[in-house]
């Protein structure tokens, strides 16, 4: 009988802590060179990015690359995000212990894990099945109990678990789905690339005022596309 890839990778987990000491000096170096150089200066935001085991939520054959100053594949023509990328958008929703986040896009599960080393409830969806599988698996095996994952479309966001009061989107989106915009609580802030598919994009962040959109341009980004459910 076929084994499934995620328990077979929740097995291989069992095998990587001993590694640790071999990856805690390119976490700090990655700190320290990448993160702290390039402006990221809040403390919770550094501290998670430390302690978060990048390498695990890469493929084993590439956990070497782990740390480098840039994404790397994962497979199903997706990505795990620049280490940079990830803490800036971490530390623009300005993130506190209380805070719940919705994140799209689940990925491997790398985002969500530095969002909950910060956050008290993260709830995110993954339109992959086999990514959410593998995410779920791993995310529980490293002991984040605070995430929650759906396999889905998320483009119509998690309403029962609605206001929340931070969402990160980390697909490019041509437009801002009007689902999220109204998921996010009075207050709340958003942070989300917008703009052509495989092109160059926005980095926006949008914050909810009165009940209506507060847009700030951050910087230019390439994320891969926002997947739909009519696409698959």
């Amino acid at each position: 009988m076929m084994v499934p890839v995620y328990i077979l990778l929740s097995l291989l987990l069992l095998t990587t802590p001993v590694q640790e000491d071999a990856y805690k000096a390119q976490r700090e170096q990655m700190v320290e060179q990448q993160l702290k150089r390039r402006g990221i200066s809040d403390k919770a935001v550094l501290n998670a990015m430390r302690s978060v085991q990048r390498h695990l939520f890469v493929p084993p054959a590439i956990a070497a690359e782990a740390y480098s100053d840039g994404a790397l594949p994962i497979g199903h023509k997706q990505t795990i995000s620049q280490p940079y990328m990830v803490a800036y958008m971490t530390q623009v929703i300005n993130p506190t212990p209380g805070m719940k986040v919705l994140e799209i896009g689940t990925g491997s599960g790398y985002q969500a894990a530095v969002l909950a080393e910060i956050v008290k409830e993260v709830y995110t969806i993954e339109i992959i099945p086999e990514h959410g599988k593998m995410a779920a698996a791993r995310l529980k095996q490293l002991g984040y109990g605070n995430v929650e994952v759906k396999i889905g479309d998320g483009y119509a966001g998690w309403e029962e678990h609605a206001p929340f009061d931070a969402i990160v989107v980390t697909a490019g989106a041509e437009s801002v789905p009007p689902p999220l915009f109204e998921q996010l609580r009075e207050g709340g802030r958003m942070v989300i690339p917008v703009g052509p598919v495989y092109m160059t994009q926005t980095l926006k962040l949008i914050q909810k005022k009165r009940g209506k959109a507060v847009t700030r341009n951050l910087m230019p980004v390439v994320f891969v596309p926002f997947t739909r459910e009519k696409q698959k």
